[in-house]
């Protein structure tokens, strides 16, 4: 398994963590080739998860804005409400086959707390979930989620208080007992081999959607559209059209409130260089290279970093990345929901603001595919806090 993509990625980690790597790595390469664990992978997104998610085309939405037709991946119907599970099952049921007894994650919306608590329940796994106490706060209800499934969560108040502290004590936790633990990691960062295995486990969403494209529309997407925080969701998507090189791959930043300002999460178009959470990508930080405090109203893009395929596919030219910030974010949330009924994750709304803002400009007969990666019930508060502290201007 190749664990670098062009000079990103790698394993820069403490001497401790190298075999337990190591040992992942192994058992995953002999599980993905495994027919046994590959159908019970796929019967529990069947049959538990409730996948395939269907594709649905935003009729009404495409209509007002007068361009290009607009498809959802409906990643916010799957069980707990996000993409989230597709992975958190998958390295369950590594850590299952590997003998680990207890599961551990970071989380920052929330959503992979929640994945990653619902499949401990399933396979009967202690849990511990490390989470911001900033996000602990603005995601409340997933907290509770969390806890009624069993799990343990820790609020984390070192540093920015988000998901890169989250992570870092999520790291510690894993340094003291690799043998009993299976860190289950939320997104394609990290040290090799996750961004590769949590892209493999997400790449059902890209693998679902080119078909049903094909069967919608009776041809492929021109675009397709997923936000970027680590990455996770979008890697998923983009898996399916990878090899499609008239398939515009496009990834969403976010811009909190502008590059200019500093207080954003927009780590390719804004970063630099550098080494993360064991593995070489871009990520936001100092001359000195110390990491810079991120900002997004959404707590899921709320991180300095991004995956190392992702850095590889920006210097490729495969894939576009650009920056929505928090006003257009909120403004497309507002949009799905009363255009098409549907609360999308604040996250997803990144993504979905980039197509509203493509699809005017683009002839009727073009498909924008948006990968709305979660729901938005856990972002309600969140949403309404943020219209009370930035009103529209008087008329």
């Amino acid at each position: 398994m190749n664990s670098h993509y062009g000079i990103y990625g790698g394993q820069y980690v403490a001497e401790t963590l190298m075999a337990p790597l190591a040992e992942i790595e192994r058992a995953y390469e002999e599980a993905k080739n495994d027919p046994a664990f590959r159908e019970e992978f796929r019967g529990i997104l069947r049959e538990y998860v409730g996948r395939e998610t269907p594709l649905t085309e935003a009729r009404r939405l495409s209509e007002h804005l007068g361009g290009a037709r607009i498809a959802l991946k409906r990643e916010d119907l799957n069980h707990t409400g996000a993409h989230k599970v597709n992975n958190t099952i998958g390295q369950a049921l590594l850590a299952r086959r590997m003998g680990k007894r207890r599961l551990i994650a970071e989380t920052g919306a929330g959503m992979h707390g929640v994945a990653t608590a619902t499949v401990a329940a399933l396979f009967g796994m202690p849990c511990e979930i490390y989470m911001g106490a900033i996000d602990v706060e603005r995601q409340s209800p997933n907290v509770e989620r969390m806890k009624m499934l069993g799990a343990a969560v820790h609020a984390v108040s070192e540093g920015s208080a988000t998901l890169k502290d989250a992570m870092n004590e999520a790291i510690r936790d894993w340094v003291a007992d690799p043998d009993g633990t299976f860190y289950v990691i939320g997104t394609v960062a990290g040290p090799h081999p996750y961004p590769a295995m949590v892209r493999d486990f997400q790449s059902v969403i890209g693998a679902e959607a080119r078909r049903q494209c094909l069967e919608k529309f009776g041809r492929l997407p021109d675009q397709a559209i997923a936000c970027v925080g680590g990455g996770s969701n979008a890697m998923g998507l983009f898996a399916g059209f990878i090899d499609d090189s008239e398939v515009k791959l496009v990834g969403v930043e976010a811009g909190g409130r502008g590059l200019a300002s500093g207080e954003h999460a927009a780590s390719i178009n804004g970063g630099r260089l550098g080494v993360l959470h064991g593995a070489k990508t871009m990520l936001l930080q100092t001359d000195s290279g110390q990491i810079v405090d991120t900002y997004s109203v959404s707590a899921g893009l709320d991180y300095p970093g991004v995956g190392p395929e992702h850095c590889q596919l920006h210097d490729t030219g495969r894939a576009e990345y650009t920056v929505i910030e928090d006003a257009e974010a909120i403004a497309a949330f507002d949009a799905l929901c009363r255009f098409e009924g549907i609360i999308p994750a604040l996250e997803s709304s990144h993504a979905l603001a980039e197509a509203i803002r493509r699809a005017p400009g683009l002839p009727r007969d073009s498909v924008l595919l948006v990968n709305l990666s979660g729901r938005g019930d856990k972002d309600m508060e969140n949403v309404m806090r943020w219209k009370r502290e930035n009103p529209p201007p008087a008329k």
